[in-house]
């Protein structure tokens, strides 16, 4: 299961239950039933850490964007440069 994003502005308590109760779900799925946890992006990784959850999920990668192009199978720069040598 992979989360890309978060359910809103999760910043603010009002607003924070769509995100946090997703984040719930992932934990306990990766927990619970083994699942493959998959969090991608900045706020993301922000709100499992301010859950208390982010220690539940099977990866954590800051790199959103760039985690949604490895996806598509798009070649991204920085592997491509070590894939060269550094050539």
């Amino acid at each position: 299961v992979i989360m890309n994003g978060p359910m809103g502005v999760f910043e603010f308590e009002k607003f924070n239950k769509g995100t946090f109760g997703i984040v719930d779900i992932l934990s306990d799925i990766s927990k619970n039933n083994g699942a493959i946890t998959i969090i991608g992006g900045g706020d993301s990784v922000a709100a499992c850490e301010q859950s208390g959850k982010a220690g539940d999920m099977s990866h954590i990668s800051t790199g959103g964007g760039a985690s949604l192009e490895l996806l598509e199978g798009k070649v991204l720069p920085g592997v491509a440069a070590l894939d060269d040598g550094g050539s």
